[in-house]
């Protein structure tokens, strides 16, 4: 995957979490993405994860496009500075556009709402909607418990084996990237998507 003029969504929490390494991460996430030339997509907020990501991007001269449903504007408070800000009717409609608008997709920590994005382009992965990369940033073993989920619904044969590999759980930021860079959707699935 070719990086610089591409656009990634990136699903994260609107809280910064208890931790500080997790601003530090959305930070250095959204650095890593301005550095590379590439759009940032997400949730339109100036708060938590969210806001830590667009700041850190902005701030070396990158294209960030926020995507905001009304209902949240006030509750996520939406970030007044970024390249494009587009607010949505619902959040239907909010993932459809954060979607449609993305190359890739990458994670980081958050709760319900990141879960929920997250586990809706891989599931649209599955069912051949689309052959996009699919990252978790699982620093510190964050989203360990969903990798470990995954393999349990392979062992009890609520997937294929080959699942397994449509979200790639990367350590940080560096890992995530490289793995990007270096993304070419397998043959299988470029064949199905060719079908239609």
């Amino acid at each position: 995957m070719n990086l610089r003029g591409s656009s990634l969504a990136v699903y994260c929490g609107s809280s910064p979490g208890h931790d500080p390494v997790f601003l530090a991460l959305a930070t250095a996430l959204g650095a890593a993405l301005a550095l590379e030339g590439v759009t940032v997509v997400y949730g339109g907020a100036s708060v938590g994860l969210m806001g830590g990501v667009a700041d850190a991007a902005l701030a070396l001269g990158g294209r960030v496009v926020g995507v905001l449903p009304e209902s949240l504007r006030a509750r996520e408070l939406a970030h007044d500075r970024l390249s494009e800000l587009h607010i949505t009717d619902d959040m239907h409609a909010r993932k459809l556009m954060m979607a449609t608008l993305a190359d890739g997709f990458v994670a980081l920590p958050g709760g319900y709402g990141t879960w929920e994005e997250l586990l809706e382009v891989a599931t649209w992965r599955q069912i051949g909607l689309h052959t996009k990369p699919v990252v978790v940033i699982n620093h510190g073993g964050y989203y360990d418990p969903m990798r470990a989920q995954i393999d349990r619904a392979v062992e009890a044969g609520f997937m294929r084996p080959a699942l397994r590999g449509f979200i790639h759980f990367a350590e940080g930021v560096s890992d995530a990237v490289e793995y990007l860079q270096g993304y070419v959707p397998p043959l299988d699935e470029r064949a199905k998507f060719a079908k239609g």
